[in-house]
């Protein structure tokens, strides 16, 4: 149960360090969510927005942070 209630804590605490880095991009003007490769496709009755390279932006990003985090863990 102690191990359980370790990883919450830990995936709590990486959920607000992504949440702060989310927030200071729009701070700071990094327009995620309006790079060129997101489509963005409207009709009358329809809306459908797919951030595509917001996404890989984001998952390179958290790739290398979560294997520097991996790398100190196991020493």
């Amino acid at each position: 149960m102690l191990n359980a209630a370790r990883l919450f804590i830990i995936l709590g605490l990486l959920m607000l360090v992504i949440g702060g880095m989310i927030y200071l991009a729009s701070r700071l003007g990094i327009p995620l969510g309006h790079l060129p490769g997101d489509i963005h496709i409207q009709t009358q009755n329809l809306t459908c927005f797919i951030p595509l390279a917001s996404m890989i932006i984001i998952s390179v990003i958290l790739t290398i942070l979560l294997n520097v985090v991996i790398r100190f863990w196991n020493r």
